[in-house]
């Protein structure tokens, strides 16, 4: 920017030509020479003002969507606070167990719930089942909390945050995007779905932990994909007519847990389980011995749902 000139003006000290041009024009205004040029094109970024009121605003989506929108994401926080619960009493009290039972009860309250109709009427009755579904899959993510907990505590809060930032990005993309951006992944994520379970069914005769996690990694990129896809179904649902917020709740719900499993499932897989975990940070857990990483990421895993 700065450079010297040689000969008769040696010593002295000449600014770039660019520079020279804006102090001149300053200094022919009657202005105070400065190297900043006061054209408001060419203002610094830093003084621009950022509205965050906009970042709030969902122009796109008619009013009475978001009202639907925020009652949808209201039992979604119950449905988290009932599944931490239900988790809770697994894994500390004991008192309720996983097993074959809370599966087919949390199936059967599902099914339940989808057969009856959304109303008024029904409305306090359909809350409570959404809360015993909630509970039950709690419950069923006893086991593999258990086994996380083993391995290394750390991994569930690593879990939960991972998933909760991932569902939130994803969920706020699809509300920002236009309307049935996303809807054209429906036919792609059903078909993933279809080659997963087709995967998985081979994989119990071929036993191959490559074809294991990559499996397990695929169903977090799809699984990604339904929060995308869910979100703006719910919209477009909603946009036309369908306003069964229980309902709509109960799709986002399955796809937080998945991820969550998936996710627990990942970071488990890359811990260094050779060691048993200190019994002072594992209380609800007896020590686990040596366990080999193979055990970990076939038999354990599939006897905990994971």
């Amino acid at each position: 920017m700065l450079r010297k000139e040689s000969g008769a003006n040696a010593g002295r000290v000449r600014a770039h030509p660019v520079l020279e041009e804006l102090v001149g024009s300053c200094e022919a205004g009657g202005e105070e020479p400065r190297l900043c040029p006061t054209d408001s094109g060419t203002m610094n970024v830093f003084d621009r003002k950022i509205n965050f009121d906009a970042l709030l605003k969902f122009s796109h989506i008619t009013p009475s969507t978001q009202q639907h929108l925020k009652k949808v994401y209201a039992s979604f926080a119950l449905c988290m606070f009932v599944a931490a619960a239900g988790a809770y009493v697994h894994v500390v009290t004991h008192f309720i167990q996983a097993g074959l039972l809370s599966a087919l009860g949390s199936l059967g309250l599902m099914m339940w719930l989808m057969a009856t109709p959304h109303s008024h009427e029904t409305e306090q009755k359909r809350l409570g089942l959404l809360a015993g579904f909630a509970f039950l899959t709690g419950v069923g993510l006893g086991p593999a909390l258990e086994l996380c907990i083993a391995i290394n505590p750390s991994i569930l809060p690593t879990a939960f945050l991972g998933t909760a930032m991932i569902f939130t990005c994803f969920t706020l993309s699809a509300l920002y995007a236009r309307r049935r951006t996303y809807l054209f992944l429906g036919g792609i994520l059903m078909s993933a779905m279809s080659l997963m379970l087709l995967s998985s069914l081979g994989n119990l005769f071929f036993g191959s932990i490559w074809l294991f996690q990559a499996n397990l990694y695929m169903g977090l990129v799809v699984m990604c994909g339904f929060v995308l896809f869910d979100t703006q179904l719910i919209i477009e649902k909603a946009e036309n007519g369908d306003k069964d917020y229980i309902w709509h709740c109960v799709d986002l719900f399955l796809d937080f847990i998945t991820l969550f499993r998936k996710l627990m499932m990942i970071l488990a897989m890359n811990e260094k389980v050779s060691e048993p975990s200190p019994h002072r940070l594992c209380p609800v857990m007896p020590r686990v011995g040596n366990l080999r990483r193979e055990q970990v990421e076939t038999g354990l895993f599939e006897k905990t749902g994971l």
